[in-house]
């Protein structure tokens, strides 16, 4: 066991409060846990050294922060500061049939039900999620009533000065046939180490609309996941933007937990320097009739490392089961590095399931092709590399967003150099 991991446990061990038998039940299992190494197959190209070395704290004092501003953009702004909720940027009156509430201000019998649901979507075998679960000092609980469509969107801001820990929960309960849109946003400065964890239970004939923005760089280490467990006829159209870091790790799991129920995900990272991207997704079929669309595409420069994991298990009584994974990358440099590992098992016999990886080097010819025509290096760069990217960003259901985030990825793709 490592001793950063010796000092979260302790630390654990002195916060009491209604989530203590969550907490101690994940300290039982982090007890039992080996610290990864590259022998342990989740973590095999994802070193650890940059968690180990953190000089990161868990600051008490007041830091104001704000989100980046999104032009022609509105949302219900929901702000973690160092990993406490700043109740003060949360909108005095919410809409009709849309609760925000931290854990601590529930009533018994709302706690009492929380404790029943926490925790259960994000699977025990995430290292860091156990690691959540023990120092998440609570847990903002949303819940959108059944039937309603909350016109603007939730965003969970979670924002850090420099050489600040964190460690939000957000817990995320859409009622039947209700619609919400969520955009995770994580914003850090300098040194700092993060884990973010949101669990989404959409019931039946619920439509989320899902986005996670993981666009710090430096020598930020940020681990988190977003968890999703859909019902009978559920939707989700969930989009991941990340950059890469010392250390950025994202995982992502869909349960379909009922009939029918229809899930989309597409992500896209960029890598420049020496950092270091890892994204595992898992699907989980374990109700027929439904269907899974993924497409992850990496662009990876210099001497970075990119890491995908997709697997998609479509258990016995999952017939009539259609999905797909495809993931596509882009090799800018002869040092860069991608590990890519799609993953298919089928156990029923009654299926349409497809997956598949490239891994190839930017056009050179494309790009001289350019030069000649007096576009400079890196405008051409650009030109060749927002197209791979590009379509991904237009399958984004919201307008503004999409349109926020093409320039600050038309930006990094001008910092990318071919070599």
């Amino acid at each position: 066991m490592s001793e950063w991991l010796e000092s979260a446990i302790t630390r654990a061990q002195g916060i009491n409060d209604w989530l203590a038998p969550k907490r101690e039940y994940a300290l039982e299992l982090l007890s039992t846990t080996k610290w990864p190494t590259r022998k342990t197959e989740a973590w095999r190209y994802t070193p650890l050294r940059a968690v180990e070395r953190t000089q990161a704290k868990v600051i008490d004092t007041a830091v104001s922060l704000f989100p980046v501003v999104i032009a022609d953009f509105s949302a219900i702004e929901l702000v973690f500061v160092n990993g406490k909720l700043d109740k003060s940027q949360l909108a005095k009156a919410l809409p009709k049939g849309l609760s925000i509430t931290l854990g601590r201000d529930l009533e018994k019998a709302q706690q009492a039900h929380a404790l029943t649901t926490f925790s259960t979507v994000k699977p025990e075998r995430h290292l860091f999620g156990l690691i959540n679960d023990a120092l998440a000092q609570d847990v903002v609980v949303v819940t959108v009533a059944d039937g309603v469509d909350v016109a603007e969107p939730l965003r969970i801001s979670s924002l850090l000065s420099q050489g600040a820990e964190s460690h939000t929960r957000v817990q995320v309960t859409l009622g039947a046939g209700s619609r919400l849109a969520v955009i995770e946003d994580i914003q850090a400065q300098g040194e700092t180490l993060s884990t973010a964890f949101v669990e989404y239970y959409v019931e039946s004939n619920a439509r989320l609309e899902h986005y996670r923005f993981a666009l710090q760089t430096g020598t930020n280490v940020s681990i988190g996941g977003s968890h999703f467990n859909l019902h009978d006829r559920a939707k989700m159209h969930s989009t991941i933007v990340g950059f890469g870091s010392d250390l950025s790790r994202l995982d992502t799991d869909i349960i379909h937990a009922g009939e029918f129920a229809d899930a989309k995900l597409n992500a896209m990272y960029l890598l420049d320097g020496k950092e270091l991207f890892d994204l595992h997704a898992t699907v989980e079929h374990a109700m027929p009739n439904g269907t899974t669309e993924e497409n992850v595409r990496c662009i990876a420069a210099d001497r970075s490392r990119a890491v995908f994991n997709g697997r998609i298990h479509i258990h016995r009584d999952a017939q009539k089961t259609l999905a797909e994974l495809n993931n596509r990358n882009l090799l800018m440099s002869n040092t860069a590095e991608i590990n890519t590992k799609p993953e298919l098992e089928i156990y029923a016999d009654d299926v349409r399931c497809a997956h598949g990886a490239t891994v190839a080097q930017i056009d050179k010819q494309a790009l001289y092709y350019l030069q000649t025509r007096g576009v400079s290096r890196s405008k051409a760069q650009v030109m060749l590399n927002f197209g791979f990217i590009n379509e991904l960003i237009d399958l984004m259901p919201n307008a503004a967003l999409a349109e926020w985030v093409r320039p600050i990825i038309r930006e990094r793709f001008s910092q990318m150099e071919v070599k």
